[in-house]
């Protein structure tokens, strides 16, 4: 059991290299979807010559439908085709449940320049017959109340598919309430065993598009953790036999070096307000947690214990830090206090439970749990502590939650190949994001850009 725990504290890299290429991952939806609410979205009218390379009604769709909370109806079931919100027939899209509509229009201006609009419609408040319509001096007049949003931009003719993120963002936290997270980034490892260099640190789209590798090596690679600004990553190597953390910036390119003590360097996590990093070393003899100063590269050590004490994850307000530890036997999640040394054993539940990592409002602790022999993930209420088990598929690990809680995305094992996976925090949306040509783990969702 210990061997798997120790693993995990180890990585290494070689060579730094910068590669734009095209989606390697690919969503598939696994459950879910009959659960989510009815929406539609329709094709945007487009004026001009140049037809746009990306449609962004479709990256519009598949976005609000990944999210596990919306289902686009498909183009055959939309009773009408309106060009204007003037043009809806509402209740027509009523009686197929639809609750919102989505309609645009793109306009060519110059050359490489277009215009983009577009309205979320209230199907319900459009259907209601009272808010359509309104007195003015004692006659009913038109009234645009079903009209949730409206907005226009210019953009050139890359920034579509940029766009089309922005607005699922919008029409997500209108119909929601929660903040989007669609133009958020992932980074993994990828790996491909008959390349030269198999070992690659991957950032892309969420969606895994617009992909971008950082690094390649001969050596294995893991632990990416995103900077609270999602400018940077740090990460383990294993350069000259002899693990490293180190920092890249993702723009640049340029890397600094953080840590190159004898033993292990491990697990970085940058605190929520990018000034230290909490992190894995045996310097002193045992595995422990210690927090560094970045700037100052002063550390501090957070834990003292004869068992191994490894995966730190900080909490949203930078006051505790959850852990693994073998102290109280298996395995099992731990929280310290940071500036009291208070420690806590948090669960209890399972035959281990490792990788705990704290949802963005701090109220749920989401983890690798091993009950009956398998590893699922799990996430627990800290109020109720209650423990719910959100998947089933197999050998999950290195759990990451989107900036907005909604998802965590993470790897598992479908069939031989090991691939990344989608999950909502309720457990009810299922996704797979298997790489064309390799195997991909330890995701690292990014925070809001």
């Amino acid at each position: 059991m210990m061997t798997k725990l120790l693993r995990s504290l180890f990585c290494s890299v070689l060579l730094l290299v910068t590669v734009q290429a095209q989606a390697s991952l690919e969503i598939i939806i696994t459950d879910g979807v009959d659960s989510a609410r009815p929406i539609a979205v329709l094709p945007f009218t487009f004026r001009g010559t140049t037809l746009p390379k990306e449609n962004i009604a479709e990256v519009v769709a598949a976005d609000l439908m990944r999210s596990g909370k919306f289902s686009p109806i498909p183009f055959i079931k939309m009773p009408q085709r309106p060009s204007k919100s003037a043009e809806i027939n509402f209740s027509a899209w009523a009686r197929e449940g639809v609750e919102a509509i989505v309609m645009g229009e793109i306009t060519e201006v110059g050359i490489d320049r277009y215009s983009v609009s577009f309205e979320l419609i209230d199907v319900l408040k459009g259907n209601s017959g009272i808010s359509t319509q309104m007195l003015n001096a004692g006659q009913l007049v038109g009234s645009s109340q079903f009209i949730l949003d409206a907005r226009e931009t210019t953009i050139n003719g890359g920034q579509f598919r940029q766009y089309a993120h922005r607005i699922s963002d919008i029409v997500y936290e209108k119909l929601t309430g929660e903040r989007g997270a669609f133009l958020t980034k992932i980074a993994y490892v990828l790996v491909r065993p008959n390349a030269e260099f198999p070992y690659q640190l991957v950032v892309a789209d969420y969606d895994g598009y617009n992909e971008q590798v950082l690094l390649r090596s001969k050596e294995p690679l893991m632990s990416p953790d995103w900077s609270p600004d999602g400018t940077k990553l740090a990460y383990v190597t294993f350069e000259k036999r002899q693990a490293q953390i180190y920092i890249q910036d993702i723009y640049t390119g340029r890397r600094t070096i953080l840590t190159a003590f004898p033993g292990i360097n491990s697990s970085p996590r940058w605190s929520p307000d990018g000034r230290k990093m909490a992190m894995v070393l045996s310097k002193d003899g045992n595995a422990e947690i210690y927090v560094m100063d970045i700037a100052t590269k002063a550390l501090t050590r957070i834990t003292s214990h004869r068992a191994i004490d490894t995966e730190p994850s900080w909490s949203p307000d930078g006051q505790e830090i959850v852990f693994s530890s073998e102290r109280g036997g298996n395995p099992q999640l731990y929280t310290v206090n940071i500036a009291t040394g208070d420690t806590r054993r948090l669960t209890f539940e399972g035959e281990m439970n490792l990788a705990g990592t704290f949802s963005p409002d701090g109220q749920s602790v989401v983890m690798v749990n091993r009950t009956n022999g398998r590893y699922h993930l799990a996430r627990l209420d800290r109020q109720s502590r209650y423990l719910q088990v959100l998947t089933a598929t197999n050998l999950d690990e290195s759990p990451s939650v989107a900036p907005n809680g909604s998802m965590i995305i993470y790897s598992t094992m479908h069939g031989r190949s090991q691939v990344l996976a989608l999950v909502s925090m309720d457990g009810r949306f299922k996704a797979r994001l298997p790489a064309s040509d390799g195997q991909v783990k330890s995701p690292a969702w990014s925070p809001f850009l």
